[in-house]
């Protein structure tokens, strides 16, 4: 056989195909909602991106997530938006290990600051709360902090009721059995206790003022207005407006300014794929995002907001 020949082919034989860019996608517990969500993102870049794979790994969410995306051990990352504020900032937990170089592509979804009592119970704001038992999240939850700073903008403290300190479930079981007369949820709406509740008894949802909500926003920076909409449980007919933590899709400023926009794109493009994998994703939209993300945008983000006429804030440009 010619020897040109055989060369030749042994040069095509040698030369490396074209590989994906593999991206790994920081997310948390596998019974959350950050884990199925970052699933069906990863779907979505895999279906929809060309020159580009992703895979999610289970961690120990919003703290650990930004820590990964700082020392690059993930490139995209879901995070609370009070944790991304305090990383970004260098403030909190993350006193001396400021991480400045995070960048935001979305917030996708809140987790919204739910109260639930029976209905008939007489409780219809927060100043019914005092003197009552009321369920205030898990210790040291991301529920119990917010509410704790809810109430303490609102002028009312742990002295003015009988807290209780219990989980999604048991909060359920406790307001089912009559045990207490209210329990806050911070959680991706609509969530499975809640639904099982309202399920078996009738319940209604406490709405928070425009006062209410003003004032725990001069509190907590990253609180977002919110709706809870109508039909989200048996039985409400009507909306009812609360307080959200956002959640917010972060990456590294080194991240190439193409991938950044391909993905924002893509995400919002096919939100309908994200949706089939879990509700929460019915809030990821364009409007949410702009209205709540707490730091700047990665440059290819912005360019995909600006392209869809969206308004950014100024704190939202790096």
């Amino acid at each position: 056989m010619n020897k040109l020949f055989l060369a030749a082919v042994a040069a095509v034989a040698i030369v490396p195909t074209a590989q994906a860019q593999e991206l790994s996608i920081a997310t948390g517990g596998t019974g959350g909602v950050y884990y199925p969500y970052g699933g069906g993102l990863a779907e979505v870049i895999n279906n929809h991106i060309d020159g580009a794979s992703a895979s999610v790994e289970v961690t120990g969410a919003s703290v650990e997530n930004m820590a990964l995306i700082s020392r690059f051990d993930s490139d995209i990352a879901i995070a609370l938006a009070d944790t991304v504020y305090a990383a970004f900032n260098g403030t909190g937990p993350f006193d001396g290990r400021q991480i400045p170089e995070a960048r935001a592509l979305a917030s996708i979804y809140p987790n919204a600051v739910q109260i639930v009592t029976l209905a008939g119970s007489g409780i219809e704001s927060l100043e019914d709360l005092r003197g009552q038992r009321v369920s205030v999240g898990a210790p040291g939850s991301g529920t119990e902090v917010s509410t704790q700073v809810l109430l303490a903008a609102n002028g009312i403290t742990y002295d003015d009721f009988e807290p209780q300190r219990l989980n999604f479930n048991e909060t359920a079981d406790a307001l089912r059995d009559g045990d207490i007369v209210a329990g806050f949820w911070s959680v991706g709406p609509p969530t499975s206790s809640i639904l099982n509740l309202a399920a078996t008894r009738d319940i209604t949802l406490i709405a928070l003022s425009e006062e209410e909500i003003a004032a725990a926003r001069e509190a907590e920076p990253t609180f977002a207005p919110y709706t809870l909409r109508a039909g989200l449980y048996d039985g409400m007919t009507d909306g009812v407006m609360t307080i959200s933590t956002p959640n917010v899709l972060v990456v590294h400023a080194d991240m190439d300014e193409g991938l950044a926009y391909n993905i924002t794109k893509a995400m919002f493009d096919n939100v309908a794929e994200l949706i089939a994998i879990h509700p929460a994703a019915n809030d990821t939209t364009v409007e949410f995002s702009v209205d709540s993300t707490p730091i700047p945008f990665h440059p290819g983000a912005l360019r995909f907001y600006e392209e869809a006429g969206a308004t950014v804030q100024d704190h939202q440009r790096p």
